[in-house]
């Protein structure tokens, strides 16, 4: 008889009341966002390992898919992309394969066009060589002369016994060779450091990842100050100057000697809590980030702070402040 019951006219009874069905509806969705926040994160960091094990997979899956090239294995991965260990097919030479992909709205890097650029006009033994240029659908690949290591996976390898006095001395004469040759052709480098010196075999280093180059002329022209890896970058860099020219090379140059010296980076900044300290306690009033303030006090530990005696014209520049802390 119940069946036969309009719904209307069935008693309240038989049905549950309308709060229970909204609490249970609601710890429902509850318990299924939960499982969601547990879940999912764990599902998705598995995916993106899955995906990226495919990728790699699918790289190296067909050795001879780069005409007139057979890569060998994987030796880098970056922002910029990935860097294959390769053989050329007609010379049997190794080389350095590295993948750009392109964006599609954006085309092709302005670091990618500028390398290029410069290394087609550069001809030294000290300066990585350019060997070819190859775009592929959304991928350009720029075939490079290939070294075995570069001076930061080299100092960590054979530590102070591979190191000695005559390896340093060796280092600095061919890196001060390959830098003068950019000076001499109007070229900035603008990214010196030890991951961006390579070493072959035989112990000849070459200067390689010319994204950040720019050529210089007179009269000289303002350049950005968001430049040269943090460790080593130039005090006028730090203090905002945008007008700059071969000294902020030569200051990493010695930066990289120094390190090569004591296997330590000169100025490797502060920890963190430091210039949490300064910035909320208002030590001083500067517009400075963080990180390049612990640059700086880095550098006055060691050479003191500048002022116009011994650095003429420093009050001018955007960033300094005379409040900074003294020796």
């Amino acid at each position: 008889m119940a069946e036969n019951i309009p719904p209307s006219n069935r008693t309240s009874s038989l049905q549950p009341p309308p709060f229970k069905l909204k609490v249970e509806k609601h710890n429902e969705v509850g318990r299924r966002e939960l499982v969601q926040a547990i879940v999912e994160p764990n599902n998705k960091r598995d995916q993106d390992a899955a995906d990226k094990k495919e990728e790699e997979y699918d790289e190296m899956a067909d050795p001879n898919d780069l005409a007139g090239y057979q890569k060998i294995s994987k030796i880098g991965e970056g922002t910029y992309g990935v860097v294959f260990k390769a053989r050329q097919k007609e010379t049997n030479k190794l080389v350095a394969l590295k993948k750009i992909r392109l964006n599609l709205q954006e085309g092709v890097p302005t670091t990618t066009i500028r390398e290029v650029a410069i290394l087609k006009e550069m001809n030294h033994e000290n300066i990585v060589k350019l060997i070819d240029m190859i775009q592929r659908d959304a991928t350009i690949y720029l075939v490079f002369e290939y070294s075995e290591v570069d001076l930061r996976r080299y100092m960590d390898k054979v530590k102070r016994p591979g190191l000695t006095a005559g390896h340093i001395k060796s280092f600095m004469h061919q890196l001060l060779r390959g830098l003068h040759y950019c000076h001499a052709h109007r070229i900035l480098h603008r990214d010196l450091k030890p991951q961006n010196l390579l070493i072959d075999r035989h112990g000849r280093l070459t200067i390689a990842d010319l994204g950040l180059s720019r050529a210089f002329g007179v009269p000289m022209r303002a350049y950005t100050h968001q430049v040269i890896t943090l460790w080593y970058r130039a005090p006028e860099i730090l203090l905002g100057c945008h007008h700059y020219s071969t000294a902020v090379d030569m200051w990493s140059v010695g930066c990289i000697m120094a390190e090569l010296m004591t296997f330590s980076p000169i100025f490797p900044g502060m920890p963190h809590f430091f210039y949490y300290f300064f910035m909320h306690a208002n030590y001083f009033n500067c517009q400075i980030g963080d990180s390049q303030i612990d640059e700086l006090f880095r550098i006055f530990r060691v050479f003191g702070t500048p002022n116009e005696e011994m650095w003429s014209g420093v009050s001018q520049l955007r960033d300094y402040n005379p409040n900074f802390p003294r020796k």
